[in-house]
């Protein structure tokens, strides 16, 4: 595999294709943001930890850049900074200026390292990978112990390969036909509003060894059993709601991980997502029959027939003269209203997965805790993220309405399913 020295890594990139929507959106009341933190058994260093920031952004290098914008596009540019640790912040909006430029923010809170994404830098996977391969080098400055580089845990040392950084979305999909997908308008949760950036989080933590042999039983995956959850607990509230104007339709989107379809090693952004859902006009469905509905269409969806012309059309509307053409001033209230008009109008909900995380042997003495929040939502009232790490699952759901009905539809099934679960609350900002 060709690598390339620093010298040869781009000053100045396009955002990649699904990256347009987050600056488009962006503005003094909403950023979409993601957190995701690990819990180590010690204290952390902040000296230490600002010594392995320092030598980490060299090795995977976007994130040393800030967002620039050109004449017809947003580009990530190289900043002339160094990244500093900053305070703890709410999860909310992003300034950039107070961040000296860049787009996400590493904390040392206690025993946790945090770090905040601000969306068009990349998608949970390369978070993920930057935050481990940060703790990586953090614990091996620490401890002095040798670590077993991976996928997830990359080498500091090793100059960054070209394939990390590049717009999987053009280098796969460019050139290929394709057609949007026809979506139904999905019922939303609604409340009273909390004040300005405001978001709460109810965390759950469950045990794999409980959780995991209900998947069994119902013969599906983590995944399809909590989207499930998620649907029937929305439907809890739909049959509560009085509006005669809601809407029939329950949906909670998905973001799937593409690599694990295609050929991608890029750190930015590579996502797709899966409106997973039911029409209610006939009737609720019990559990296990969400189950079943919510692992047939995701089957379906993840069908190269149907995943691919979505993408493929996104990438040829960016690639076509009249879009490339037009002066940013002008595209970026389209694409806003686009995403406003076509993105979480579709869904109800949010849940994003980030999967199980294995670390090498010699980080798991340290690594007690890995967990992930989804920031304030613009059209929907919440999210549901989840990460699996070290025999627990760990879910965090963030809401920016006052009330909870959601949460406590949700979390009742875990006594129905007999799964103990570990329940605590939050203000995240």
């Amino acid at each position: 595999m060709k690598r390339v020295s620093k010298l040869e890594v781009p000053s100045r990139m396009r955002i990649d294709n699904a990256a347009n929507i987050y600056p488009a959106s962006l503005s003094k009341y909403y950023a979409s943001l993601y957190r995701i933190f690990v819990t180590l058994s010690d204290h952390v260093d902040p000296v230490l930890l600002q010594q392995a920031l320092e030598t980490v952004t060299e090795r995977i290098p976007t994130f040393r850049c800030g967002l620039k914008s050109g004449t017809f596009w947003w580009h990530l540019s190289r900043l002339d900074k160094t990244p500093q640790l900053m305070p703890l912040a709410p999860l909310n909006h992003f300034h950039f200026r107070d961040n000296r430029g860049f787009l996400y923010r590493v904390s040392a809170d206690g025993n946790r390292i945090v770090l905040d994404v601000f969306h068009a830098l990349g998608d949970g996977y390369g978070g993920e990978v930057f935050l481990m391969t940060l703790t990586g080098e953090y614990l091996r400055l620490r401890y002095g112990i040798t670590i077993d580089y991976n996928w997830l845990v990359l080498n500091p040392s090793d100059t960054p390969a070209k394939e990390e950084f590049e717009d999987s979305f053009k280098t796969i999909f460019s050139g290929r036909s394709g057609a949007l997908e026809k979506n139904d308008d999905a019922y939303h949760i609604k409340g009273r509003k909390l004040p300005f950036g405001g978001l709460r989080d109810v965390r759950v933590v469950l045990e794999t060894e409980q959780f995991l042999p209900v998947c069994k039983r119902f013969g599906c995956s983590a995944t399809e059993l909590l989207t499930a959850m998620m649907l029937h607990a929305l439907q809890d509230l739909h049959g509560k709601d009085s509006d005669r104007r809601r809407s029939n339709v329950l949906k909670v989107s998905v973001p799937i991980n593409l690599r694990a379809f295609y050929p991608s090693r890029t750190l930015r952004n590579f996502s797709s997502y899966v409106n997973l859902g039911i029409d209610v006009r006939s009737g609720y469905f019990p559990l296990s029959e969400l189950v079943t509905l919510v692992k047939e269409q995701k089957r379906l969806a993840l069908l190269p027939d149907n995943l691919e012309p979505k993408i493929a059309e996104n990438v040829a509307l960016e690639e076509s003269i009249a879009v490339r053409c037009l002066p940013l001033v002008i595209k970026r209230p389209i694409i806003d209203y686009i995403n406003r008009h076509h993105g979480d109008r579709f869904c109800s909900q949010t849940f994003s997965n980030l999967g199980n995380i294995s670390l090498p042997a010699s980080m798991q003495p340290y690594v007690t805790g890995f967990e992930a929040v989804l920031g304030r939502q613009r059209g929907n009232s919440g999210a549901v993220a989840c990460v699996g790490y070290g025999g627990k699952l760990y879910v965090h759901l963030s809401r920016n309405i006052a009330s909870d009905d959601f949460e406590h539809c949700f979390l009742a099934q875990f006594d129905s399913l007999g799964v103990a679960a570990d329940v605590s609350h939050s203000i995240l900002a």
